[in-house]
């Protein structure tokens, strides 16, 4: 690095909603984290991050999950720590998905569905960005933010709020492109 400019180094993503109505099927939304390295930047994802699961060299990490949003504050808490991830990577994109209810006759659940949903990016105390999915309301899943390495090697943070539909699979697939 050529550069005293250390960039985003940590950084917490936290999701929100409330739980759904008495009676009715629980929403669950879930933060997904997809690596690329400098060979794919847009296309196939190195790996990816999601529920249960974290980076295997433990620098992109869910610490809370949840299933139905019930609770104080954030449901959902993911860190990454991007000064951590091997020089191969160059880019990190964050997203959100809504898990779907398993009976095929149900409409498919969108963003508007759901009650007072939430993603805030932070770094240290710093808010980087502050979004309620507003924008994509009509969508299943979403990005909301990319991480990319400049020519120093530093991190910086781009919000990217682009609306999706399909299930996890297919967003994770998809993610590199959008």
């Amino acid at each position: 690095m050529s550069s005293l400019r250390k960039g985003i180094e940590k950084v917490e993503v936290g999701l929100k909603w409330d739980p759904s109505p008495i009676g009715s099927p629980p929403h669950d939304l879930d933060l997904v984290a997809a690596t690329y390295t400098h060979e794919d930047p847009r296309g196939t994802p190195a790996y990816v991050v999601h529920f249960d699961s974290r980076s295997p060299d433990g620098t992109i990490v869910l610490n809370r999950d949840s299933r139905n949003g019930q609770g104080f504050g954030f449901d959902e808490v993911m860190t990454l720590e991007l000064d951590r991830l091997g020089t191969r990577f160059t880019r990190v994109v964050v997203g959100v998905v809504l898990q779907q209810n398993e009976e095929p006759s149900e409409r498919p659940k969108a963003f508007w569905n759901v009650a007072s949903t939430g993603v805030r990016i932070r770094e240290g105390i710093t808010d980087l960005s502050e979004h309620d999915f507003s924008t994509v309301a009509a969508h299943s899943a979403a990005t909301v933010a990319e991480f990319t390495r400049d020519a120093d090697g530093a991190w910086v943070f781009q919000e990217i709020v682009r609306g999706f539909d399909g299930d996890l699979n297919a967003f994770t697939s998809a993610m590199g492109a959008l």
